[in-house]
């Protein structure tokens, strides 16, 4: 009867333990492929030539990257922005896998995507913190 009790009183108060203990704080993971480290790590030049290469590839035209910006991490994507000389504004969608997707800038509020913010010397090529 005491064993009983005494198992009793136990279990009891493993169960209490858990009670009102505050739930984990959700760490959020940040996912990053070699394309998005390295565009981070590159200098302005570098960073205009790929961003610009990007836009074409996609079947768009820009003669030439005037500035770029890092703008936000969105779902595990690293979005840049490029200026161009003929005054069109680019956003650049980069996944950890490597897959780009450019959208004007004009077109996100539409697309209910993050939008693209006004570059100047303060912003132009700032690169993400590691």
């Amino acid at each position: 009867m005491q064993r009983t009790m005494a198992i009793m009183s136990v279990v009891a108060l493993l169960g209490a333990c858990d009670q009102g203990a505050a739930p984990a704080p959700k760490r959020e993971i940040k996912v990053q492929g070699e394309e998005q480290k390295m565009l981070a790590r590159a200098n302005e030049l570098d960073r205009s030539i790929a961003l610009k290469r990007a836009i074409q590839d996609a079947g768009s035209s820009c003669k030439r990257v005037t500035a770029t910006g890092f703008v936000t991490d969105y779902k595990n994507m690293a979005m840049w922005q490029a200026s161009c000389d003929d005054g069109r504004e680019w956003a650049i969608f980069i996944a950890a896998n490597g897959a780009i997707q450019v959208r004007p800038c004009a077109d996100l509020k539409e697309l209910a995507l993050p939008l693209c913010k006004a570059l100047d010397e303060k912003t132009a090529g700032k690169a993400p913190a590691a």
